[in-house]
C-alpha cells in the first residue's frame, strides 16, 4: 500500500503539470466545462484506483462517476479515449455464487458499460432507425463477429456461446457503433483526436520516469487487488520498457505513434513551431521510452504518408526523405551510432532472439493456416505448444497470423475487409477534399496515415490490448469522417461517385 502511495504522489505530480499546461492548448478543441470536468473524472478514478484495496470498489465508484459525467459531455467518444487507459486492464471475474464463470471485467469493459452504452442509447433514441442503415463496414464487421461466433459452436455450450456473443457486443459492435455515429461532424472528430493526444501528453512524462526509474507506476494495482499485471517488467537489454497505464510496452508505444499523428493534424490550428516541436518531441519520448521498435516504424511511417497526403504532398515528401537521411546520417555518424544500430528492427544485436522467435512462428503459422486455410483451426495453440515461452505464452507476434489461426483466411478477409473499407472512403474523401476545404482534408490525412500506420504495426505486433480497441476507434472515426464530408459537401458528391466509391449500402436482393 505504502508502494502504492509513493506512486500515486509521481503519477498526480506529472498529472497536474501536464493539465496546466495542456490546457490552453486543449481549450482550443474541447469546452472549457468539457475539460475541467474531464480533468476531474481522470483525476478521481486515477486516486480511488490507488487508495481503493479491491478492484470492485474502484468499479463502483468509476461507474457512478463515468455515468454521471457521460450525461454532462457533449462528447462522449472524447470522454472514452481519455478513461480508456486511465488505469490498467486489469482482469477480474466477477464473483457470482452459483455460476462457475460469468466473464472478466477490466477498465476497457468498465468505461464501454458506463459511457458507451448510455451513449449508443442516445443514439437510436433520438436519431432512430436512420442510423441502424448498414454500410459495407457495418456488414463485413458483423460478418465477422458471426464466424467468430459459429466456429466456436461445436466446441462449447449455448451459454458460453451467449456470453461471447454479449461480450463481442460490448468490446466491438458498441464501441464501433457509437464513434461513427457520433463522430459525424468536425468538431467530434476534431475533439476526440484532441482528447487522445491528451492522454498521451499523460502518459509520456510517466513513461519517462519508468524508463529512467526502473519504477512501473501502475504496477502494483494488480497486487494490491490480488490479479497482478502479466509481463509488466519487461527489459530490452539493459533497459526497462515502459507501459504505464497500457498495460504493456507495445500497446503504450502504440498509442504514442496514434497521439503523434492525431498531433500532426491539430499542430495545423496551433501556428506555432515552437509548442509544435514541444509536442511532437513530447510523444516520441512516450515512444522511445516505451522502447518498442515496431511502434517506432510505424511512427515515422505516419509521418511521411501525412506529408505526402497533405498539400504539395511529393515535393515536401521529397524535402522532408532528404531531411531525414542527412539527419540519420549525422546520427550514426556520431558517438551514439552504434547504440542506434543495435537497436533497431531485423539488424540490431539488442533481443536478437525475438527474431529467431519470429521466424519460427512464421513458419509455424503458415504451415498451420496452409493446412486450414478457409476458418482456421479452433485450437491452433496445441500445435504451437513447442513455441511457448518461459512466460507461459505463444507470443503471437503478427496479429494478420493470429486472426488467420483463429479464424481462418475468411476471418482475415472479412476484419480487413472492414477496416479497409472504411479507410478507403476516409481516402477518397479526403483527396476529394484537398482544393475545397484543406483544412476538412486533413483530418482526413491524420487518420489515413494513422489507419495506414496501424496495417503496418500489425504486420509486426499482436492484436489485443489498446491496438485492437483502437483498431475499431480508427475505423469508427474514418467511417464518421466521410459521412461528415458529404453531408458537408454535397457539391462535390459528383466527384465522390466518379472516384468508384465502395457502395454506402449492400445492394438489395
Amino acid at each position: 500500500m505504502i508502494v502504492n502511495l509513493k506512486a500515486l504522489v509521481v503519477v498526480l505530480a506529472i498529472a497536474v503539470g501536464v493539465f496546466y499546461f495542456a490546457k490552453p492548448l486543449c481549450l482550443r478543441f474541447m469546452s472549457a466545462e468539457d475539460f475541467a470536468r474531464r480533468r476531474g473524472v481522470w483525476f478521481a478514478l486515477t486516486i480511488t484506483a490507488f487508495v481503493v484495496p479491491s478492484f470492485w470498489l474502484y468499479v463502483a465508484v468509476a461507474l457512478a462517476v463515468l455515468a454521471w459525467s457521460v450525461r454532462k459531455d457533449s462528447n462522449p467518444v472524447a470522454l472514452y479515449l481519455l478513461m480508456l487507459h486511465v488505469i490498467p486492464p486489469v482482469r477480474t471475474q466477477i464473483p457470482v455464487e452459483f455460476v462457475t464463470q460469468l466473464f472478466d471485467v477490466n477498465n476497457y469493459r468498465v468505461v464501454a458499460f458506463a459511457v458507451l452504452i448510455p451513449a449508443a442509447w442516445r443514439v437510436l433514441r433520438l436519431q432512430g432507425g436512420a442510423e441502424m442503415k448498414l454500410t459495407w463496414a457495418d456488414t463485413l464487421l458483423l460478418s465477422y463477429c458471426a464466424l467468430q461466433l459459429i466456429l466456436y459452436v461445436p466446441y462449447e455450450s449455448i451459454t458460453h456461446s451467449a456470453r461471447r456473443a454479449f461480450l463481442l457486443s460490448i468490446d466491438v459492435l458498441v464501441l464501433y457503433f457509437v464513434i461513427s455515429r457520433t463522430c459525424t461532424n468536425r468538431r467530434a472528430i476534431v475533439e476526440a483526436m484532441a482528447a487522445l493526444c491528451l492522454a498521451c501528453a499523460l502518459f509520456a512524462p510517466m513513461a519517462l520516469f519508468e524508463h529512467i526509474k526502473g519504477w512501473l507506476l501502475y504496477e502494483g494495482l494488480g497486487f494490491q487487488w490480488g490479479n497482478a499485471i502479466p509481463f509488466s517488467y519487461i527489459v530490452r537489454g539493459d533497459s526497462l520498457r515502459a507501459s504505464v497505464s497500457a498495460g504493456h510496452a507495445i500497446p503504450l508505444g502504440y498509442l504514442m505513434a496514434l497521439g503523434f499523428g492525431f498531433w500532426l493534424y491539430l499542430s495545423s490550428r496551433v501556428r506555432s513551431p515552437g509548442l509544435t516541436m514541444a509536442v511532437s518531441a513530447l510523444m516520441w519520448i512516450g515512444l522511445l521510452a516505451a522502447y518498442s521498435r515496431a511502434p517506432w516504424i510505424m511512427g515515422v511511417a505516419v509521418l511521411f504518408i501525412y506529408i505526402a497526403l497533405g498539400p504539395n504532398g511529393a515535393a515536401r515528401f521529397f524535402s522532408a526523405s532528404l531531411v531525414a537521411a542527412a539527419a540519420a546520417g549525422l546520427v550514426l555518424l556520431s558517438p551514439l551510432g552504434a547504440l542506434i544500430i543495435d537497436n533497431l528492427p531485423f539488424i540490431g544485436t539488442v533481443d536478437v532472439e525475438t527474431v529467431i522467435y519470429r521466424e519460427r512462428l512464421a513458419e509455424a503459422s503458415w504451415r498451420l493456416i496452409s493446412n486450414n486455410p478457409l476458418f482456421g483451426h479452433p485450437f491452433y495453440e496445441d500445435f504451437l505448444e513447442d513455441l511457448r515461452q518461459g512466460q507461459g505464452i505463444i507470443d503471437l507476434m503478427n496479429g494478420y497470423a493470429a486472426v488467420a489461426l483463429a479464424y481462418g483466411l475468411v476471418g482475415l478477409g472479412l476484419l480487413m475487409g472492414f477496416f479497409l473499407s472504411c479507410f478507403w472512403n476516409a481516402y477518397r474523401v479526403s483527396r476529394a477534399m484537398a482544393r475545397a476545404d484543406v483544412d476538412l482534408s486533413m483530418v482526413g490525412a491524420s487518420l489515413v496515415a494513422c489507419m495506414a500506420g496501424t496495417l503496418l504495426m500489425l504486420a509486426m505486433g499482436g492484436f489485443g490490448g489498446g491496438v485492437e480497441k483502437m483498431f475499431y476507434v480508427l475505423a469508427g472515426l474514418a467511417a464518421g469522417y466521410a459521412q461528415l464530408a458529404r453531408a458537408s459537401h454535397p457539391a462535390h458528391a459528383r466527384a465522390l461517385h466518379e472516384a468508384a466509391p465502395i457502395p454506402a449500402t449492400p445492394p438489395r436482393r
